[in-house]
């Protein structure tokens, strides 16, 4: 058995891939929610309760956090996931698998970024994923992370859904709180599924900390460039916002706030390198196409729902 924590996009895919391989799935959310499929099983249960988690992680193979507390509550909620998953992979024997992002390496110089590059996170969520994987490799449980750029697939949220997708719809402008004319990697979810998967079950994974499988960035107007080309639709007007502007936001709203933390990876060239991982694991990332052509796909179905 697998125990997938969380039901985001990452983790429903991976709920889901497990599944159509034939093994059986327990997946753990607040609600209960997740995909439909005879081999997941959903329980609804708070995952930063040890104890509970334990019982609902016995004889589990493998344990993957795929969890995303709300930016504003990482520091208070972050720690006890973390910790409460660590103690069930240690009562279950379970390899823990940590869905990981790049805020660990805060700005590098020429924004590329290697599983090597140091771990010089400049704000708080950084700092919180820092101390989060270094409990789990010091906790002593087979332990590997999976780091990946900004998602690209059904259900992931980041600037093209929250930013490009929107104005698209309503026919208008879109100003993105960044240079929008810079490469920037951006991962498409399936590819990082796989990945965590793969990386599982690989002893030479374990105990560090991998790059997804990424293709080579493209400006987020080249971006949206595609999708529009996907959709037959004309190219969409998209203007850059000066970064002054969510900073000033932030001193009254906390998400403002949040995401001006993180907007060095919007104003300066943003490179994800998985050349390490590729040549490890014979992995290769999906073309960005795939990625777009799924968040089209995803967000067509939400819009019939919504008639």
């Amino acid at each position: 058995m697998h125990v997938v924590v969380g039901s985001g996009p990452i983790g429903s895919s991976i709920a889901r891939l497990l599944g159509d391989q034939g093994s059986p799935v327990r997946m753990i959310t607040r609600s209960g929610s997740g995909p439909s499929h005879p081999l997941i099983e959903r329980v609804a249960a708070d995952a930063s309760d040890a104890s509970r988690l334990t019982a609902l992680t016995a004889g589990a193979e493998t344990i993957y956090n795929c969890a995303n507390p709300r930016y504003t509550e990482w520091e208070k909620l972050w720690f006890p996931l973390n910790d409460s998953m660590i103690s069930a992979a240690k009562a279950s024997g379970a390899v823990y698998v940590i869905t990981g992002n790049l805020y660990v390496y805060g700005p590098q110089p020429g924004g590329h970024m290697t599983e090597n590059s140091p771990l010089a996170a400049v704000g708080r969520k950084g700092r919180v994923r820092i101390k989060m994987w270094r409990d789990a490799l010091a906790s002593g449980v087979r332990t590997v992370e999976v780091r990946g750029s900004d998602y690209l697939g059904a259900g992931a949220i980041g600037v093209f859904s929250s930013v490009l997708l929107p104005a698209l719809d309503a026919g208008r402008t879109a100003y993105a709180p960044g240079n929008v004319d810079l490469p920037h990697s951006f991962t498409y979810t399936g590819d990082m599924a796989r990945t965590m998967i793969a990386l599982a079950h690989d002893e030479r994974a374990w105990g560090r900390a991998w790059h997804a499988p990424t293709a080579p960035a493209i400006t987020i107007r080249s971006l949206a460039d595609r999708y529009c080309d996907l959709l037959g639709k004309p190219k969409m007007k998209i203007r850059s916002l000066p970064r002054f502007v969510m900073r000033t936001a932030g001193l009254v709203h906390p998400m403002s706030r949040e995401l001006a933390e993180m907007d060095y990876q919007f104003y300066a060239p943003f490179h994800l390198d998985s050349s390490l991982t590729e040549r490890t694991f014979g992995l290769a990332p999906s073309p960005v196409e795939v990625g777009i052509r799924e968040t089209a796909e995803d967000a067509a179905a939400i819009a019939a729902r919504r008639m």
